[in-house]
């Protein structure tokens, strides 16, 4: 499984540049509203383009927050469920799991990359302000493409195996850690 080994460092620095993005949407956005309301309070009037400009950050923050959830495991998962199975059981169920996840990332890659291609309109932000549709459309085939990278992960994906002494042994040393001078 070494070969493994660079396709999951490439997973985790794409997963760390999509956190970036996400960050670097959800700050624009706050700044194009933060902008809107200074100006409201200075002039009185309001600028027509902010509410529009900001709201094609969306789509991004939407689907690359998908990808950063699937990454850490916090994706809609029956974990209950599937604890209470055979060991044999739970293999199977996590290998379909993850036939589906990729299943989806497949089809967001492959329906994606036709949306973002036939992509044709033109965002009319204001007079002066026009976005291509195919902004906000290309971050359709990226998460899935993402979706498909992270799946390098393998079962670290699912909480299925998750051992959740192991889990609290680790919380309970860390705090010990951090308590000591």
């Amino acid at each position: 499984m070494t070969f493994l080994q660079p396709l999951r460092r490439l997973s985790d620095i794409v997963n760390q540049a999509a956190i970036l993005v996400c960050v670097a949407c959800v700050l624009t956005m706050l700044g194009i509203s933060f902008t809107a309301f200074v100006y409201k309070l200075a002039t009185g009037n309001t600028l027509s383009w902010t509410y529009s400009l900001a709201r094609l950050f969306l789509p991004w923050i939407g689907f690359l927050s998908m990808t950063i959830s699937l990454r850490y495991g916090e994706h809609v998962a029956m974990t209950l469920l599937v604890r209470s199975l055979p060991r044999v059981l739970t293999v199977v169920a996590a290998t379909l799991c993850m036939l589906v996840i990729g299943l989806f990332g497949g089809l967001l890659l492959w329906y994606g990359w036709g949306y973002f291609e036939g992509t044709r309109q033109v965002y009319m932000v204001s007079d002066q302000i026009q976005i291509s549709g195919k902004f906000t459309a290309i971050v359709v085939p990226v998460s899935g493409a993402i979706i498909l990278l992270h799946l390098v992960q393998g079962f670290d994906l699912l909480e299925h195996f998750i051992d959740d002494d192991t889990v609290i042994d680790e919380l309970i040393e860390t705090a010990d850690v951090e308590k000591r001078p």
